[in-house]
């Protein structure tokens, strides 16, 4: 299995009501992606957060093997997902992959 973590923080010249907005739009369009690309096993959004938390929001997904992350990464419906409700809101990206047994 492989996990695909991204921490996103959003752009500063959108409004908190904005930013609001948008992290529901991330989290119902990339969620909305179980069931659509091989070897996705599961996708989740982290969007509430501490205080103390020094990014927006999270990205916490696992694949069966690298070749699905990469065909993942490549799938028109992630795309669509990236660059119209994540790209254009967002200013910073990190991004973790790592082989897990579970």
């Amino acid at each position: 299995m492989v996990k695909h973590i991204i921490l996103w923080t959003l752009r500063d010249d959108l409004s908190e009501e904005e930013k609001a907005s948008v992290k529901a739009g991330i989290k119902q369009g990339l969620e909305g992606l179980a069931g659509k690309i091989p070897g996705l096993v599961s996708i989740r959004v982290q969007t509430d957060h501490l205080a103390s938390s020094t990014t927006d929001l999270m990205l916490d997904s696992t694949f069966t093997d690298e070749a699905a992350l990469q065909g993942y990464s490549r799938h028109p419906a992630h795309l669509e997902v990236a660059n119209g409700k994540v790209r254009p809101y967002t200013k910073q990206r990190a991004c973790l992959d790592f082989e897990t047994e579970a």
